[in-house]
């Protein structure tokens, strides 16, 4: 047997794929397949339109003394709360490919956990961008919203930027509980931050220690980021608020899935 024989022979060290196996195309396919899902496209294109009307257009809102500014309150509350729901389906939808064993195939690949991670993260951030942009058209084309372009553009973008904080408790939901009732555990308890965070009601008419704790939810400083351009009422606790939910909820679904991918 020759050198060149003998050392072709010799198997050849796996090399790890560039940024930890991050791939556009898995992540394409990934984004048109969640949004053939009717459900899913039901809660981010109807539910948050449907909100806006219930809570703004209602009782001739808009006729009275300051009722301009009140609908785009309400418009970018519900566009909040639509990417909330986009973000959280989105991400809990793991749950779906746990219950196929997908996530013990993911095992076998190179792909590293913060890069699934990743992906999911984005997806999920695709679908709340997909509710906020429907909310604020519907707004515009029939609630009759008005605002400034930079307004427009500040609120979208705050909210989108926002909801990787949804994005990562959906991940976490989808990794702690099974698939048949991960949006039954998150669903409630989306309502109540919802409720408790300033979106429903404004957290100023709720009594002084209801309002401590609704600073203290995950909802508080993306409702406040998001309004902040209508409000000129900015504080750097809500940025505060924003980046360390999405830690501790990304985190924890970092350290899910590898407990998940560990097992035999």
């Amino acid at each position: 047997m020759t050198a060149s024989s003998t050392a072709s022979a010799i198997p050849q060290e796996r090399q790890a794929p560039a940024i930890g196996g991050f791939n556009l195309t898995a992540l394409t396919l990934e984004i048109r397949r969640v949004l053939r899902n009717r459900r899913t496209t039901m809660f981010i294109f109807v539910f948050p339109s449907l909100f806006f009307f219930l809570f703004g257009m209602t009782g001739g809102a808009a006729k009275r003394p300051g009722g301009a500014a009140m609908l785009g309150f309400v418009m970018v509350s519900m566009a909040v709360y639509g990417a909330m729901v986009g973000a959280t389906s989105g991400g809990a939808a793991v749950a779906v490919e746990r219950s196929l064993g997908w996530s013990r195939q993911l095992r076998l690949t190179p792909l590293a956990p913060w890069a699934y991670i990743a992906m999911k993260v984005l997806i999920a951030m695709t679908l709340g961008l997909c509710a906020i942009l429907s909310t604020f058209a519907v707004g515009a084309l029939v609630g009759g919203v008005r605002l400034e372009l930079q307004q427009w553009l500040l609120c979208g973008l705050a909210a989108w930027l926002s909801s990787c904080v949804f994005a990562a408790f959906g991940l976490a939901m989808g990794f702690l509980v099974p698939s048949e009732n991960v949006m039954q555990f998150a669903g409630p308890a989306m309502a109540i931050m919802a409720l408790f965070g300033g979106i429903f009601i404004p957290v100023n008419t709720l009594p002084p220690g209801v309002q401590t704790i609704a600073r203290l939810t995950p909802m508080f400083g993306v409702g406040e980021l998001a309004r902040s351009p209508l409000t000129h009422d900015f504080h750097a606790s809500a940025i505060v608020s924003v980046v360390t939910w999405a830690l501790v909820f990304g985190s924890i679904a970092v350290l899910l899935f590898r407990r998940d991918t560990q097992r035999v």
